[in-house]
């Protein structure tokens, strides 16, 4: 009995630390360079799993959950928004947009939400999605909308390498 009482703070912190994993924030590792330059092949990111949808901004990184496998992405389109892309330029809602985030030699072929889907906006709890490195990104252009049910979070801060440690945006 000694023995058991000695243990019980040990129990108890080990459930809470495996019930905050779960349910609030997690480690994530980037696999692959569909979001090169702003993350890395094998970055460990801290996954936010407190979200709503009506958190999910435009630009956010999220994770995605897509058979059965986790990626990252990063949100362009919102509910109802028209996106597409014309001579190398990002339109949101007829507005050009400039991506910082993407690396100044970066090339997007046109696309538009109608050639792809056959549909002029963005699908009610779905979003629109792209990687950063376009030309090796499995995003929306070929998996289609991402469903809000499918994103487990949002995904900013770098944690590991250590050299990369920050927020993402």
């Amino acid at each position: 009995m000694k023995y058991i009482k000695e243990y019980i703070p040990y129990f108890i912190i080990i459930i809470v630390v495996l019930l905050i994993k779960q349910f609030v924030i997690t480690p994530v590792v980037v696999s692959g360079d569909s979001m090169h330059s702003t993350l890395h092949d094998k970055d460990i990111m801290i996954l936010n799993r407190l979200y709503k949808p009506k958190d999910i901004k435009r630009y956010d990184i999220i994770v995605i959950r897509y058979k059965n496998k986790n990626i990252i992405k990063r949100v362009i389109g919102l509910p109802g928004d028209m996106v597409e892309c014309v001579d190398n330029t990002l339109y949101i809602n007829g507005k050009a947009i400039k991506e910082d985030y993407l690396d100044p030699g970066t090339v997007t072929e046109d696309f538009s939400l109608q050639d792809l889907f056959d549909v002029d906006v963005v699908p009610e709890n779905s979003y629109f999605v792209l990687g950063d490195n376009r030309s090796v990104s499995l995003d929306s252009r070929s998996i289609g909308f991402i469903e809000s049910k499918n994103i487990k979070g949002k995904a900013t801060l770098t944690i590991f390498p250590f050299d990369r440690i920050g927020l993402k945006k």
